[in-house]
């Protein structure tokens, strides 16, 4: 089979790492990829927005599946696009991916058909938005309504950070578009879980538990971005909970997309907080997430083209799931997520042992692995436990070096306290 996996990240290139794998694929190509990538999958230079350029090669090539990675393409439309032309997608549709696509469309959706989330209110207009953070009181969360690449979402400590907040969304417009009508909900306290489901109509499947780290710095403190790291299974989420996540979020939200017609073909991803209440929905996203995705591939064994067609087509799976822990540390560059630097030359790569790291964004220049991004690698590894996974990736990670690499230290220690290990 020729197999397409759209996107640049470091989720593509575990999700590349995986096909590679698979009896199945004849030949693999990436748009566009990463330096990474590159040495598993042809390159195609086609941005992964550009539906239309995508399915020009797709149909040319003659691609049998298309994976996709990010959330931007779904949003756009390109399962509805590639599958009206013939071509087989794994991802929801445009109607589907509304769910990440609008937070406040999200939040009607959960409100409507029950689903345990935080209070809420959406504003189109920033004085009424501010009138109300003042009414309410700090802490309060504020999050643009459009798709921000996991930066639109932001906790604010103080009434001055809200308002301020307000003011860089809605009117400076530091998201653009994405901004310009926000949801400004309540705080939530708890350990935050990702739970993250294959979907096909009625029928799921779930992966893997999880844990991401969303905030820049140590202790969980800085500003949100994209991820800086995760590691699987997450110890959070015991039978118990799991089961009421099933309950009373997956199986309502199955429920809820079949009353309002809406068919999803694709990986679900709910982003939890489990409270003193119970388990609520932070977001939904459409897609795997970046970097849940690589500890959760990492622990999946057998043949993941497989899984995914099977599944795509209806068929009965069943996943094999290691035993072991995976966990993944995010290498960013100095100035992320706001303007991250370019261009340095990354050496240490061919010294590594015992993990495996997924690129992110790099790129090559004259012959040389360089930063081209704001998160750059994820150093992975799997271990019998997560202390001997974690000990792995910050023995190898200090042996990498660019200059104003920064990385947490502290991935998977909520986690290690909390087993006691």
């Amino acid at each position: 089979m020729r197999v397409l996996v759209i996107g640049n990240g470091g989720r593509e290139h575990a999700i590349a790492y995986k096909l590679s794998q698979s009896p199945l694929v004849n030949k693999l190509y990436v748009a566009r990829g990463n330096a990474g990538i590159w040495q598993i999958a042809q390159k195609v230079d086609i941005n992964p927005t550009d539906v239309s350029s995508l399915l020009e090669f797709s149909k040319k090539e003659g691609i049998d599946f298309v994976v996709v990675g990010p959330e931007a393409p779904l949003v756009a439309g390109i399962v509805d696009t590639f599958e009206k032309e013939g071509v087989p997608v794994f991802g929801p549709n445009k109607h589907a991916s509304m769910l990440e696509g609008s937070k406040a469309l999200a939040k009607e959706f959960m409100s409507k058909y029950n689903i345990p989330t935080a209070q809420y209110e959406v504003f189109d207009d920033p004085d009424k938005a501010k009138r109300f953070i003042k009414d309410v009181g700090a802490p309060i969360v504020i999050k643009a309504d459009g798709l921000a690449s996991g930066k639109g979402a932001v906790v604010c400590k103080t009434l001055e950070d809200a308002i301020k907040t307000v003011d860089q969304f809605m009117i400076q417009g530091k998201l653009g578009e994405a901004g310009k009508r926000i949801v400004v909900e309540e705080f939530l306290e708890g350990e935050e879980a990702s739970y993250i489901v294959m979907l096909n109509g009625d029928r799921y499947v779930p992966l893997p538990t999880s844990q991401d780290h969303k905030r820049l710095l140590d202790g969980d403190k800085g500003p949100n971005t994209g991820g800086m790291g995760a590691y699987s299974p997450n110890p959070f989420v015991d039978p118990h909970t799991e089961k009421r996540i099933e309950e009373e979020i997956i199986k309502r939200v199955i429920q809820g997309l079949k009353q309002e017609g809406v068919y999803y073909r694709g990986f679900l991803y709910a982003g939890l907080m489990l409270t003193a209440e119970g388990p609520k929905v932070l977001e939904f996203n459409v897609r795997l997430g970046d970097p849940e995705a690589q500890p959760i591939l990492l622990r999946l064994r057998g043949d993941f083209l497989k899984i995914l067609l099977d599944f795509y087509e209806g068929k009965e799976i069943s996943l094999e799931v290691t035993e072991e822990c995976a966990i993944c540390v995010v290498v960013a560059s100095s100035g992320y997520p706001e303007t991250p630097s370019k261009g340095k030359p990354i050496s240490g790569l061919e010294d590594l042992k015992d993990v495996i790291v997924f690129h992110a964004g790099t790129d090559v220049k004259d012959g040389k692995l360089v930063t081209n991004g704001g998160r750059i690698l994820n150093v992975c590894a799997l271990g019998k436990n997560l202390r001997e996974a974690k000990e792995k990736v910050y023995r190898e990670i200090q042996k990498i070096h660019f200059e104003g690499m920064y990385y947490r230290k502290d991935i998977g220690d909520k986690a290690l306290r909390f087993l006691g290990i």
